[in-house]
């Protein structure tokens, strides 16, 4: 069986924000990544969306460095980043992806997977309502300063 070619990278930052976004904190992924788009950081790319799944693999294997962002309920209210490597497997038990899967899927489908960092959030409130708790305002705060600083060092 012939191996998957390598996937050229073009992003050097790829910040993925995923939540849903009528679920209170955790909208927290897509606000950080909105506005983490909107400084238009050089090299700096991001994606939005509810959930991780299949189709977000080819991205991340044309990624040189990726951050996940996702509001973790328990999570440390000091925000940091955390190294996520590829799963041992791809498969997934779920309709969505965790990390550590979609790594393995841009390894596995596209030939390459990149570093890879996760940045959880703390959750508190994730009933229906768009308003966010202060804890986990701040950490999304704490989050874009993270993110800045890491793209000056990343890129």
């Amino acid at each position: 069986m012939n191996s998957p070619p390598e996937a050229t990278i073009d992003t050097e930052l790829l910040v993925i924000g995923y939540g849903n976004t009528l679920r209170q904190d955790d909208s927290v992924g897509p606000r950080v990544a909105e506005r983490i788009e909107a400084l238009h950081l050089p090299g700096v790319r991001t994606l939005i969306c509810d959930q991780l799944s299949p189709e977000h693999a080819e991205s991340l294997a044309h990624a040189r460095v990726a951050v996940f962002v996702d509001a973790v309920r328990g999570a440390p209210r000091h925000v940091r980043l955390q190294p996520v490597k590829p799963g041992a497997t791809t498969q997934l038990m779920a309709h969505a992806a965790e990390p550590n899967t979609m790594l393995a899927l841009a390894r596995d489908v596209y030939g390459r997977a990149p570093q890879a960092w996760l940045l959880p959030i703390p959750a508190l409130r994730m009933g229906f309502g768009q308003n966010l708790s202060v804890t986990a305002s701040r950490g999304v705060d704490a989050a874009i300063q993270t993110i800045t600083r890491f793209a000056h060092v990343a890129i």
